[in-house]
């Protein structure tokens, strides 16, 4: 297979503190794959790096084999990097086929039209319905993002990433903040997700992980401590250690 995104020698440091510590990645094309560790361990910033939110003090990030080390989020965004959030970033005065049709009109480059009325970009609004029609949206499509339960915004802020058509899609805590009821359609939909994309699940739920995961890469202290299947990374006693350790410090 080959690699849809990679990172060497991927180090930031905030004067004397080392966030994200010499970290080798790689995400093949179509993976599934879960980046795991405890409270701190540098998760969210490895993200941040990846997309561009941050600078890395060195390192080199990769994109398809493309140095996109320099660029900014939204020229990654354009090359096929997407990203959802722990807490979602929808605009939640807008309805949920607005939401979607923004993101569709950013990759086809025609968003400062968006402005307009919804009809005036017959292709677009086709496209976007035809996302929350995938997602078992449709029938919210006018409602305002507002009026949806939680679980359901967290679907519309899939649709919004899925309607960039990404080649990367990193989802930040998918699962979140949604009641239990709700988190198995969000669970179904990501196990339904084109399997040309490459995915990786920054997650804390261990059920969660292991159920939508084939690989698993566990970070400690802002660097890699051990990469496997989810049989190994079950049995690796560091991991153990590791959970045990935070659990037993609370």
């Amino acid at each position: 297979m080959s690699v849809a995104l990679e990172t060497a020698g991927l180090c930031k440091t905030f004067g004397a503190l080392t966030v994200a510590n010499a970290i080798d990645f790689r995400l093949e094309r179509g993976a599934r794959h879960a980046l795991i560790g405890p409270n701190g361990a540098g998760k969210t910033t490895f993200v941040n790096l990846v997309t561009g939110a941050l600078s890395p003090s060195s390192g080199r990030i990769l994109l398809e084999g493309d140095d996109v080390t320099a660029l900014p989020q939204a020229q990654r965004v354009k090359r096929g990097l997407a990203r959802t959030f722990q807490l979602n970033t929808l605009f939640r005065g807008l309805s949920v086929l607005e939401n979607v049709c923004m993101a569709i009109g950013e990759r086809l480059g025609v968003a400062g039209e968006m402005h307009r009325p919804a009809g005036s970009r017959r292709a677009v609004v086709d496209e976007g319905y035809h996302a929350l029609e995938r997602l078992g949206l449709a029938e919210d499509a006018l409602r305002l993002v507002r009026e949806l339960p939680y679980g359901r915004q967290r679907l519309v802020e899939l649709a919004v990433a899925l309607g960039l058509e990404p080649k990367v899609l990193l989802l930040d805590e998918p699962a979140a903040g949604v009641p239990s009821a709700e988190s198995g359609i969000i669970v179904e939909t990501i196990e339904s997700l084109p399997a040309e994309i490459a995915l990786l699940i920054i997650e804390h739920d261990m059920d969660l992980v292991f159920r939508l995961a084939r690989r698993i890469t566990v970070l400690v202290q802002g660097g890699v401590l051990v990469e496997g299947t989810p049989q190994e990374i079950a049995a690796d006693p560091r991991v153990r250690e590791v959970y045990l350790g935070e659990h037993a410090g609370r």
